[in-house]
């Protein structure tokens, strides 16, 4: 059962809640009237302390679609944080007033401050670097339904790989499956963090490469995941700068792939990729958008045991 769990990091549910998840918002998908007013009278708090476009109005649009209301900021100068609340008083305030609440904050580590002074489930909206449970989530049902199965897959994720929360949650996810293989396609400046290549890749003998070339990463690829680089996460902008356009996937580069590959990118994009790849069969990243409602819906569903 799902009902009053939390939802931190993408590890905190089994593969068979997940698959529960994700069945559910695949009926979602194929019925939606029928769900329409299975979480009517259920309130969510959306608590977004940094901007966010996607995330934010996916969960009021999953909840509305629920038949659920909404309460909640989307920027923490609209909050008391603004007079000097902590995020504790915060959410031992709030979660008196929902029935669940989804939080969203610039540093890592808060989901699971919120969670301890919580009496209404916690869903992580994305925290600092460090976890984005609910884009993983919707990368996963985005690879159930457009590649049918979440093993054997060669999976090369290109760009931000030091700050990029949604590539942490997604290797966290998809090394539980089997036989997936990576390629890990950045700069030297923005490679993934040494404790998740130990932790969750080579303890776990998977096997990965490290490249700067995105053209070789390509052309092995069933999956191609492409993140921003994020300019909010660069102490220096200067250094930001020097590192925005490290790549950027393009019509000609895109014909080196395989033909059945899928192109995914949790969005925004800023210049990794251009508009001339939207039209290709293998662009799914504004699908993979429409999902993350759906998978949301069935998320707050469980969690509040409206299903």
């Amino acid at each position: 059962m799902l009902k009053g769990k939390h939802l931190i990091g993408p590890r905190d549910f089994t593969l068979e809640e997940l698959d529960e998840i994700l069945n559910l918002a695949h009926l979602i998908i194929e019925n939606p009237k029928e769900y329409s007013k299975v979480c009517e009278g259920k309130l969510l708090a959306a608590l977004f302390y940094e901007p966010s476009t996607r995330t934010r109005l996916s969960f009021e649009a999953a909840m509305h679609r629920l038949g659920g209301s909404v309460i909640g900021f989307s920027e923490a100068n609209s909050s008391s944080t603004a007079k000097g609340e902590t995020l504790e008083d915060t959410i031992e305030v709030v979660s008196n007033y929902s029935d669940i609440i989804a939080i969203r904050h610039p540093e890592s580590g808060t989901a699971e401050r919120a969670k301890k002074h919580s009496s209404v489930p916690i869903i992580n909206a994305g925290d600092g670097s460090n976890e984005h449970p609910t884009q993983t989530l919707t990368d996963l049902l985005t690879i159930k339904l457009l590649k049918g199965s979440f093993n054997n897959n060669v999976i090369a994720l290109c760009g931000d790989l030091k700050f990029g929360r949604t590539v942490h949650s997604l290797i966290k996810a998809m090394s539980r499956y089997e036989n997936n293989k990576f390629i890990l396609i950045s700069p030297n400046e923005l490679k993934l963090p040494d404790y998740i290549k130990k932790e969750f890749l080579i303890e776990n003998n998977i096997e990965f490469i490290e490249t700067t070339s995105l053209e070789e990463g390509l052309k092995h690829a069933d999956i191609l995941y492409m993140t921003r680089v994020q300019g909010e996460r660069f102490e220096k902008y200067e250094e930001y700068l020097s590192l925005r356009d490290s790549y950027i996937l393009n019509r000609e580069k895109l014909n080196l792939a395989k033909e059945d590959m899928i192109v995914m990118h949790p969005l925004p994009r800023v210049n990794e990729i251009q508009t001339d790849v939207d039209d290709d069969p293998r662009a799914s990243y504004f699908r993979q958008a429409k999902y993350g409602m759906y998978v949301r819906m069935a998320l707050i569903a469980k969690l509040l045991g409206c299903v």
